[in-house]
C-alpha cells in the first residue's frame, strides 16, 4: 500500500457514542492491525456550543470496555499531537488565507441579519430556500463583491468575518470509494461552506483535511451521512496538499432501526440500547442505557457490529477479535444500510457467555448478587455454580436468577404449582427421602438422582410427578438447571432444611 497504514476516529465529545460510532471505531480498528498500521483517535471539538462536559472521557472509556484502544490520542499522546482539535486552533487559519490569496476562498462579512434575509427573500428562479451558493456570492457583503480597499479596511478594523470556500461552476469532483467505486459531484449544487468561522476555529471541513494531512492519515474511513461534504474535502485536497496526497476513503452504510436510520429515539421507543455504555445528559439528566449496562459483553458486541454490513463470505457468525482482525477486508462490506436486531444481538451475547471461561465471570456474579443484597463467601461454589447456570442466561443480570437461591434460601414459595397435585403419598416420599439423604455415603448429583428415583418405584410413583415439588423446595420456583446438580452444590444439610421447611409450607 505504499506508506504505513494510518487510521483514525474523530468524535465530537457531544454525547453518548452511538452504536454506529462505535462500528466505525471497529472497522477502522480492524483494518490498521491487519494492516500493521496505527489507529488514531482525534477529537474534534471545533463546535464549542456544542461542547458537552464530560463526553470526551466518556469516549475513551467506552473504547477501553471495548477493547478498541488507540495507539495515539489525546490520552495515549503521540507524535503527531495535539489530538484536541481546539489545541491546534493557530494552525488552520494560515491554510484559509492560503486558500482566500490563491482564489478558491473568500472573506465573508455578512451579520446574522444578512444570512437571515438571504434565507428568507423570495428567489423567482430557486425553488428552495436559498443556499450561500455561486448563485447568491455575488449579492452577498464579501470580498468577490467589496473592493480591495473595502476588504482590507475591514480586516485592519478586526470586524467579524468567516472564511468560504468558492466553489467552482460546472465542474466534477469525484474519488474512488472503496466500497462504492467512482462517486461523482456537480460542484454548482455545493454551496460555499464556511471554513474558519469568526471565532478562529475551523469548521470541520477545513481541520479534517488538514489534520489528516499533517498526522499523516492513509486511510479516512467514516459514515455514509458525510458523502455530501466529499466535494468540499476533494477541492481543499486539491487546493492544499495536492489529490495525489488525499487519503483513500470509504463511507460505511447506515446501521438501520426498525423506521430508517438507528437512533437514540429508538431506543427508548422500543427498549433496546444504542449506546456503548450508558450516558447521562449533563444538562438535562436524561439517561440513556447502554450496552455494557444492559448485561452485554463487549466480545458480543464487537462480533455484532462487525456483522452489521460486513461478512468473510462464509456462514460463520462467532468471531473473535483475532479472527475479525485475521479476515476483516474493505471489499466485504456492504454499501446497503445493515439492520439491527435486538433479539440477534441477545443471540450473540448468550452465545458468548457460553463460551466465556467460568473464572471470568466470578468478579462480576460477585458484583450482581451483593447489589441484591446476597453475600458470596465461597469462592469455590461460586465457581460451581456459575458453571452449572451460565450456558441458561442471555444477560449477565440473569444471573442474579438463575444463581441467586445457591446462596439465599428462597423467600417463597411457588406453592400454587405443587398442591392441586400434593398428597400424602408425596408427603411420605419426601420425608422418607430427607432420611435417605442423610444417610447417603456420597453427595454426588447421579448418586441423588439413583436414590431418588430408587425410593420413587419402591412407593409406586412416578418421578416425574416429583421433580416440580423437589425444584419448588430447592429453587422456589419452576426454573434452574438440573434439580439434582443443585442439591449436590447445595450441599447434604442445606437441601434437607429446605425439603423440612417446605413440606411444612405444603401441609
Amino acid at each position: 500500500m505504499g506508506k504505513k497504514v494510518r487510521v483514525r476516529f474523530a468524535p465530537s465529545p457531544t454525547g453518548g457514542l452511538h452504536l454506529g460510532g462505535v462500528r466505525t471505531v471497529l472497522y477502522n480498528y480492524l483494518f490498521a492491525k491487519k494492516q500493521g498500521g496505527d489507529f488514531i483517535v482525534r477529537i474534534e471539538d471545533t463546535d464549542q456550543s456544542r461542547f458537552v462536559e464530560g463526553a470526551e472521557e466518556y469516549i475513551f472509556d467506552c473504547l477501553k470496555w471495548c477493547g478498541l484502544e488507540p495507539d495515539e490520542s489525546v490520552q495515549q499522546g503521540g507524535n503527531y499531537g495535539p489530538y484536541r482539535q481546539s489545541e491546534r486552533k493557530e494552525l488552520y487559519r494560515p491554510y484559509a488565507e492560503q486558500l482566500v490569496k490563491e482564489g478558491h476562498a473568500y472573506y465573508a462579512f455578512d451579520t446574522p441579519e444578512d444570512l437571515e434575509k438571504m434565507r428568507h427573500e423570495s428567489i423567482p428562479d430557486q425553488p428552495h430556500s436559498p443556499q450561500y451558493d455561486h448563485t447568491i456570492r455575488m449579492k452577498m457583503r464579501n470580498s468577490l463583491t467589496l473592493s480591495a480597499g473595502e476588504t482590507e479596511k475591514l480586516l485592519a478594523e478586526g470586524a467579524n468575518h468567516v472564511i468560504r470556500i468558492k466553489m467552482p461552476v460546472n465542474e466534477t469532483a469525484s474519488f474512488i470509494d472503496m466500497i462504492r467505486g467512482e462517486v461523482r459531484f456537480d460542484t454548482s449544487l455545493v454551496d460555499d461552506k464556511v471554513l474558519l468561522k469568526a471565532d478562529g476555529m475551523p469548521t470541520y471541513h477545513l481541520a479534517v483535511v488538514v489534520d489528516d494531512y499533517l498526522m499523516k492519515i492513509s486511510h479516512a474511513f467514516r459514515g455514509e451521512e458525510w458523502l455530501p461534504s466529499a466535494p468540499v474535502h476533494i477541492l481543499l485536497w486539491k487546493y492544499l496538499f495536492g489529490l495525489d496526497q488525499m487519503p483513500q476513503w470509504a463511507h460505511f452504510p447506515l446501521i438501520l432501526g426498525p423506521n430508517g436510520k438507528l437512533s437514540k429515539r429508538d431506543g427508548a421507543k422500543y427498549g433496546f440500547p444504542v449506546f456503548a455504555m450508558s450516558w447521562t445528559d449533563p444538562k438535562t439528566q436524561e439517561r440513556t442505557e447502554g450496552f455494557q449496562e444492559k448485561g452485554f459483553l463487549p466480545e458480543a458486541l464487537i462480533n455484532l457490529l462487525a456483522l452489521l454490513g460486513w461478512n468473510d463470505g462464509t456462514e460463520q457468525e462467532i468471531f473473535t477479535i483475532k479472527e475479525l482482525i485475521d479476515k476483516f477486508s474493505m471489499e466485504r462490506v456492504h454499501s446497503a444500510g445493515a439492520k439491527f436486531d435486538y433479539e440477534k444481538a441477545k443471540w450473540f451475547n448468550h452465545e458468548w457467555i457460553k463460551r466465556s471461561t467460568v473464572h471470568s465471570f466470578q468478579s462480576t456474579v460477585k458484583t450482581l448478587l451483593a447489589q441484591n443484597n446476597i453475600t458470596v463467601s465461597d469462592d469455590v461454589m461460586l465457581d460451581k455454580v456459575i458453571g452449572l447456570v451460565k450456558d441458561r442466561c442471555t444477560l449477565l443480570p440473569d444471573f442474579v436468577q438463575q444463581s441467586s437461591f445457591f446462596f439465599k434460601s428462597p423467600e417463597t414459595l411457588d406453592v400454587d404449582a405443587v398442591k392441586p397435585k400434593w398428597n400424602e403419598a408425596k408427603k411420605l416420599f419426601f420425608a422418607e427421602l430427607i432420611r435417605n439423604y442423610e444417610l447417603s455415603p456420597d453427595w454426588l448429583a447421579q448418586s441423588l438422582e439413583t436414590n431418588f428415583k430408587e425410593i420413587a418405584a419402591v412407593n409406586d410413583l412416578k418421578p416425574g410427578e416429583l421433580m416440580l415439588p423437589f425444584r419448588i423446595m430447592l429453587v422456589g420456583s419452576k426454573f434452574g438447571p438440573g434439580v439434582f446438580e443443585i442439591a449436590e452444590i447445595l450441599g447434604k444439610e442445606e437441601t434437607g432444611k429446605r425439603i423440612h421447611t417446605a413440606l411444612k409450607i405444603f401441609g
